[in-house]
Order: structure tokens, then C-alpha cells, then sequence
């Protein structure tokens, strides 16, 4: 019976430790932790989802003058009245894609650390839209966001305005992670 007390002592002392680390450390994470881990405190509560209802969401070929439009630059701007999180990568599909872009894996600077956007702020995507290899005509773009586990949907499927008439995509499609910098966004994405 000792023993258990010991393992349930010492399991309440690290629960201890680590709120105080956390605390500690001013990364303003909230000492009570979920399934899906630590909630992340903005002024008298957690911040709360970016869905389609706040966001205004644009397309735009990098560089502009280019004939081809293989490179895209995604944008999202929180349109609310009040702060909100986009989390990992937009689910991008072009036209009648069988799947969404794949994400550039380094592109995350922050991993799992989601984009705050205050009221007026943007968040940026890079895309490839195609590779060496056949393509098809893709008339139509859509994102959905991810919710706080990765791969999970925060949202339907957003139509995003079409920066050309046709994009000529293929399964070599690749999408980075949200950033609040657009440079570093094409960084991945230009010298693919």
C-alpha cells in the first residue's frame, strides 16, 4: 500500500513541477491540460478556431507576372472583431483533385504552434501547383482549415477566388504551413 501512495505522490509532484515549468517559463499556457494538451490563454479565455464565417480568403500568382501560375501565395485575414487560431496547414484541393496538396514538412517554423490572428491580420500559405508530370485543368480552388489535432477540419470547404481562369495542376502539389511572413512562405515554395 505504500508503494502506491509513493507512485501517486511522486505522480502528483511532477504534475507539480511541470505546471510550475510551464508557469515559470511565461509561455502563457494554462496549467490544465486536455487529450489534446496544453490550451494556449489569450486575455479571459483560450482563442478560439479561425472558421470560414470570420476569414476572407485570396489567391495570388507568384511572381505576378508570371505566364504560368505554378506557384500560388494563399492568404487568410481575419476579418472578426476578435482574435482567432489557424493551425497547421490549409487542406488545399484544385478542380476535381482525387487529393489535397501535400504539406512541405519544414516549412513548419513553430511546430505545432498555431497562427494568432488579431482583427485585420493575415496568415499566408505557399502552393505549388504542379510538377514534372501530366496535368489536368483545375478551374476552382478550395482550403479547409484544421482544427487543433492535426488533420482534423475546422471548417467546409472554402472557395477561394481564382487568381487565373485555369491552373494546369498535378499530384506534385505541395502546400507549406501558415506563416504571418509571406516571403517565408515562397522561400519553400519558389525553387520547387
Amino acid at each position: 500500500m505504500s508503494t502506491q501512495m509513493n507512485v501517486k505522490s511522486l505522480t502528483g509532484r511532477r504534475a507539480v513541477v511541470a505546471a510550475g515549468l510551464v508557469l515559470a517559463l511565461g509561455w502563457g499556457v494554462s496549467a490544465h491540460a486536455s487529450a489534446t494538451g496544453p490550451v494556449v490563454k489569450s486575455g479571459k479565455g483560450a482563442v478560439p478556431a479561425c472558421t470560414q464565417k470570420v476569414l476572407g480568403v485570396s489567391a495570388s500568382k507568384e511572381p505576378a507576372d508570371s505566364k504560368d501560375a505554378r506557384h500560388l501565395l494563399l492568404t487568410v485575414q481575419n476579418t472578426g472583431s476578435k482574435k482567432c487560431d489557424v493551425y497547421g496547414y490549409p487542406l488545399v484541393r484544385l478542380g476535381d483533385g482525387k487529393r489535397t496538396a501535400r504539406v512541405i514538412k519544414e516549412s513548419d517554423s513553430d511546430p505545432g504552434v498555431p497562427v494568432t490572428l488579431g482583427p485585420g491580420d493575415e496568415a499566408y500559405a505557399g502552393l505549388v501547383v504542379n510538377g514534372p508530370m501530366d496535368e489536368y485543368e483545375a478551374k476552382s480552388i478550395t482550403l479547409s482549415l484544421q482544427g487543433r489535432r492535426p488533420g482534423s477540419g475546422a471548417s467546409k470547404p472554402i472557395d477561394v477566388p481564382m487568381p487565373v481562369k485555369t491552373l494546369y495542376a498535378n499530384d506534385f502539389q505541395r502546400v507549406t504551413y501558415w506563416t504571418t511572413a509571406p516571403g517565408f512562405a515562397l522561400d519553400f515554395v519558389m525553387s520547387r
